[in-house]
């Protein structure tokens, strides 16, 4: 008798669930749901191309102008229901991000994930916590020593290391991984700036440096956490097994390394980052202590390190496959610099640009721009929902649940960029006359550098840092790809190139 009951209950219980899971599937807007597995066997069979599938459901929602949102049914992955919300609507970026900013913060899906590398530094924060750091970096981002700063590093690191690995490349004829180089660059440029010292990883060997492999080690294994239940991590970080092992030694090197900067920079103040939040005080009037100073430089680091070589590995590539662009973009720095250094084209190579020269490549920057509206560094970002509500466009987001808003699908979406939009066309970021750039009236259409009140600080230092490089590499050098490379998105929160960039250097003939 107790095994009839316990079959007859256990039989009303799976038929009361696949009652609620049916109903409730058919009022997603995303693909098919199955029982149980719900929409997850989509999403596993478009592991290689997630942030395309992602687009792909987006326009089968309808793809009018007041409807790019879907539901995707994802148990086991998803916190809330088995569902989350994805989005690209404008309108319902500009909610999330600005209108019902504090409805939306970060959540504690992702700082759990995150905090052991990022502790509460300001991108792993919410609230008062976040509103010290935003305020206390908006003052210094501002400055114009910082940027005369950057663009000393930027140039140095051009003139001494990255012009002599192409030279070297071309001469020989021999391929560089040119992803490799640019993050190399990037991450010599950013401790530059933070620490006020550089690791060196940009150099003719190559070589390795315990900083760089410790930080990219902690990086990787902090975002396996986010792709698998939280119990799973915290079972392997109380066991000391896998990824959760490695990240536990390479926080060890990395915060030594920090550690000894902060010391340094306190004996030796500089015009650092780290030299100015040492002098700099919380709200209430204290001096930030150590361990927070450790966080700070990080979140900066970790920020300024991979979006900008990301976008620049795109841009190339992009650039290489389009010669009207790459003209264009050559024709308009032999103008500029016909004006500041003369008719002698050898005196144009002697040194990089000055970021008043930088200034002027309006071209330039609208190239970037679009490769950032096309291969947005940070493709898909998540929010988490404090209290229910009701999205612009009708959609309900319970409490509790996961939104994501995907910036690789609005550059993708012919309602908002037109019926080009899959093409990679700078000239829509320029004036009527082309002499000035100017970003979407609708602000919401682009946001590669985020938007509302945690819109990125450091903006204007990323096109200045992208903008030498590109102009430098672009002055001297022609590129191709190897032939049967193959250039594809690695699945990660940020969007590498999974193979990087394998190119051949050529010499530029600036007089074709």
């Amino acid at each position: 008798m107790e095994t009839l009951l316990a079959f007859f209950l256990a039989a009303a219980i799976t038929s009361a669930y696949f009652l609620w899971f049916n109903v409730l599937a058919r009022k997603l807007t995303g693909p098919k749901v199955w029982p149980i597995v719900g929409s997850l066997p989509y999403l596993i069979a478009n592991r290689s191309r997630v942030h395309d599938w992602i687009a792909q459901n987006l326009r089968q929602t309808g793809g009018t102008a007041t409807y790019q949102t879907c539901t995707l049914a994802l148990p086991f992955v998803a916190r809330k229901q088995g569902f989350f919300t994805v989005t690209c609507h404008p309108k319902n970026i500009e909610y999330v991000l600005k209108t019902r900013f504090d409805n939306y913060p970060k959540g504690p899906t992702w700082q759990e994930a995150f905090h052991d590398l990022l502790g509460q530094g300001i991108f792993n924060s919410d609230g008062d916590t976040w509103l010290i750091q935003r305020k206390t970096a908006a003052l210094e981002f501002t400055t114009r020593t910082l940027r005369q700063a950057m663009a000393r590093w930027v140039n140095r690191t051009i003139r001494l290391r990255l012009w002599s690995i192409l030279a070297k490349a071309e001469a020989q004829r021999s391929s560089v991984d040119l992803q490799d180089l640019l993050l190399r660059l990037t991450f010599d440029n950013i401790c530059g700036l933070t620490f006020g010292k550089d690791p060196e990883t940009l150099s003719l060997e190559l070589a390795e440096n315990s900083f760089a492999i410790a930080f990219d080690s902690a990086t990787e294994a902090t975002l396996q956490r986010l792709l698998y239940p939280s119990f799973l991590w915290r079972i392997k970080k109380a066991l000391g097994l896998g990824a959760e092992s490695t990240l536990k030694k390479s926080l060890t090197i990395v915060e030594k390394y920090i550690t000894d900067a902060i010391e340094a920079r306190k004996e030796s103040p500089s015009d650092d980052l780290l030299s100015r939040f040492i002098k700099k005080r919380d709200l209430e009037g204290h001096l930030f202590p150590s361990s927070v100073l450790r966080r700070i430089a990080l979140n900066f680091v970790l920020a300024g390190r991979d979006t900008s070589s990301v976008a620049l590995s795109w841009f190339f590539w992009l650039v290489m496959n389009h010669p009207r662009v790459e003209k264009r973009i050559i024709d308009e720095i032999s103008s500029v610099l016909k004006k500041t250094r003369g008719e002698d084209q050898r005196k144009w190579v002697e040194e990089p640009l000055g970021f008043d020269e930088v200034d002027q490549l309006v071209y330039l920057k609208a190239a970037l721009a679009e490769t950032l509206r096309l291969f947005p560094s940070v493709p898909e970002d998540f929010k988490y929902v404090v209290s229910d509500d009701v999205l612009p466009d009708g959609t309900v987001v319970p409490a509790g649940s996961t939104i994501t808003y995907s910036i690789y699908s609005v550059g993708r979406m012919k309602t908002i960029w037109g019926e080009d939009c899959m093409e990679f066309r700078p000239e829509r970021w320029l004036s009527a006359e082309g002499d000035r750039f100017e970003s979407p009236k609708e602000g919401y259409k682009f946001i590669a550098f985020n938007a509302g009140p945690r819109t990125c600080l450091g903006k204007d230092l990323a096109y200045l840092q992208m903008k030498s490089v590109a102009a430098a590499v672009l002055l001297r050098h022609r590129l191709s790809l190897v032939p049967g490379h193959r250039v594809e998105q690695k699945m990660s929160l940020t969007l590498f190139m999974k193979n990087g960039l394998r190119v051949y250097v050529h010499p530029r003939n600036l007089g074709q």
